[in-house]
């Protein structure tokens, strides 16, 4: 019946290309004779490498696929050919090495985690370089602008990121589009963070970096924020400080707030209201009890 290639790299017959490539990395650097010292790792080593070198060719696989191994290794039938048949069929060259180095680049992907003697390198904490010591990329800061309005009443900022994401085959990778959606609570003050773990380029051997965005606080028309205080400045005309005025408000969820000054005001004014408060200066303070931003402390 012949040997079934597909069943060496542990797929179906179903595979893709990508599927292909994936598990020959997989097993073969599982079964390399560097790596691997049982007896059976070169044999498997070989298998691999066979199996790959045929399903990765289009005309060797499309033969395969309809002909099974005998037909493959027989000879090409005549709708395969030009005018003649492969009398001689498929044979493999029997270097193992071979296809490794073509597929990874080069002799020994592993030359970093063996000495020259084939001995394994062991580094602090034990184990190999090559494991648990994969480092992960500094983290990405941005900032987000957020709008007085929008830390008064919370909202919800939708970010559109673009990011390197490795390919199925596990060695090319693409640029695409990621949306992170980051829930702003009500009371968040400048300088919250907002990380999103593993967010950032994807490579090999490398651990995504986080994202994260700083709040940044627009500078607001009206108002100026102190921890959670709004600070409305009222510029009073002379005259209407001399006989008493209202100083109408607009607050951030839209309600206006008249308020009424009943006596005289100067730099010496101090209201003795005990909900309101004046605090003297060139620019006078009226303040308003739990008018400001909401507070996140419980």
């Amino acid at each position: 019946m012949g040997q079934d290639y597909y069943a060496v790299l542990g797929l179906g017959r179903g595979a893709t290309d990508a599927d292909i490539k994936k598990a020959y990395r997989k097993l073969a650097l599982r079964s390399h004779p560097v790596r691997c010292k049982e007896r059976w790792a070169p044999e498997r080593f070989r298998q691999l490498a066979e199996a790959y070198d045929v399903l990765s060719d289009p005309m060797k696989k499309g033969i395969y696929d309809k002909f099974g191994e005998e037909g493959l290794k027989g000879g090409i039938p005549l709708e395969f050919g030009d005018d003649n048949p492969w009398s001689d069929g498929y044979v493999f060259h029997n270097d193992p090495h071979k296809v490794f180095k073509e597929f990874f680049g080069g002799d020994n992907p592993f030359a970093e985690f063996f000495a020259e003697d084939g001995s394994e390198l062991i580094l602090p904490f034990g184990g190999l370089r090559g494991r648990g010591a994969m480092k992960q990329d500094p983290p990405v800061v941005r900032d987000l602008f957020l709008s007085l309005e929008d830390l008064f009443h919370g909202c919800t900022k939708k970010i559109k990121i673009s990011r390197r994401v490795m390919n199925e085959d596990g060695q090319t990778s693409s640029i695409r589009d990621k949306i992170l959606t980051i829930d702003v609570q009500p009371g968040w003050k400048q300088g919250t963070r907002i990380t999103f773990e593993k967010e950032g380029d994807q490579g090999p051997n490398v651990i995504p970096a986080d994202i994260t965005f700083v709040v940044q606080e627009k500078i607001h028309p009206r108002f100026k924020r102190t921890n959670d205080n709004l600070i409305f400045i009222a510029t009073i005309p002379l005259g209407k400080a001399l006989v008493g005025c209202t100083v109408d408000v607009r607050t951030l969820d839209g309600r206006l707030l008249n308020i009424p000054i009943n006596d005289i005001v100067d730099d010496l004014f101090m209201c003795p209201c005990g909900k309101h408060s004046m605090t003297s200066s060139p620019l006078w303070h009226w303040r308003l009890l739990e008018e400001g931003i909401p507070s996140t402390c419980h």
